[in-house]
């Protein structure tokens, strides 16, 4: 089974906070000048969706109440914590399951070719079950649906989506895995590592990246996460964390710093710097200037 190795969600509630009918678009872009690709955060009490399509695939995980859908001449439930996959072209509608609960959900709009990156054959994965019950997917799905809503980063996006979509498709569609060792993987993983250590505050894509070593972004994602254990914004944004706190150590202050290394603002500066060091760049800077007057 395709392992996705993401942050796991919190466990989703059965029921859903009454609150308004609300729903929040972001759209973020896979690589600096890549495509875009749309987040839908949705929480709905009463809302019932017309018959319609998307163009690309939809792609949701619920994390709250209930949801009915009416799909390919059926009735599909789901409830929190399955993933439903829904066609390009393909008409159905959303409603609440039951009176009481509502229902709320995260989705993302696919285009067909980032679910078949890592599989062989051509043409639109099938998938026989719009509804699918997978744990691990729908967390990993959700938490990088949640991270890239709150601060849609082009590398992290085209990082971990794609990734994550292939591993949908592999898992649960028809579509046979492709082959997964990438010869010369080490050799690879240095040269990306070796860019994007370069290009730090306007990182290539990686796409391009995979354009100019002959690979699909699939294989390059595969090299990179084989030999480095992370994926390349994880390894990058780490990057940009040594080098902040050298420039931290010289005094200059945290929204200073995350422009100059490359994240997108202060509060993106902060979010990775924790992960990596577990306190502020704040409080990293005062600690800092406090030993060196002591």
């Amino acid at each position: 089974m395709e392992p996705v190795p993401e942050g796991v969600a919190p466990s989703a509630h059965r029921g859903v906070p009454k609150v308004a009918e609300q729903a929040r678009w972001t759209r973020a872009r896979l690589g600096s000048c890549g495509p875009p690709l749309d987040l839908l955060t949705a929480h709905f009490e009463r809302h019932i969706y017309a018959p319609h399509a998307h163009a690309e695939f939809t792609i949701g995980v619920c994390v709250g109440g209930s949801e009915v859908i009416d799909y390919r001449g059926g009735r599909v439930y789901n409830g929190p914590g399955s993933i439903v996959v829904l066609a390009p072209g393909e008409m159905h509608t959303g409603r609440p399951a039951t009176t009481t609960d509502g229902y709320a959900y995260r989705a993302l709009y696919a285009d067909s070719s980032l679910l078949a990156e890592g599989t062989l054959g051509f043409g639109t994965p099938h998938f026989r079950d719009p509804v699918l019950d997978d744990p691990e997917l729908a967390a990993a799905l959700r938490q990088a649906h949640t991270d890239l809503a709150a601060s849609p980063d082009p590398l992290e996006a085209e990082s971990r989506l794609p990734w994550l979509l292939t591993a949908l498709s592999r898992r649960h569609s028809t579509a046979r895995p492709a082959r997964d060792h990438v010869p010369g993987a080490q050799r690879i993983s240095l040269q990306v590592r070796d860019r994007l250590a370069d290009e730090l505050t306007a990182p290539p894509s990686l796409s391009a990246l995979a354009a100019d070593l002959g690979l699909s972004r699939y294989q390059l994602l595969r090299a990179f996460r084989t030999t480095m254990g992370v994926p390349p914004y994880a390894w990058l944004a780490q990057y940009r964390v040594t080098r902040a706190r050298a420039l931290l150590d010289s005094g200059l202050r945290p929204a200073e710093v995350a422009t100059l290394v490359g994240f997108a603002d202060q509060a993106h500066l902060t979010r990775w710097f924790r992960r990596v060091l577990g306190v502020t760049p704040a409080a990293y800077r005062n600690s800092v200037q406090d030993a060196a007057r002591s």
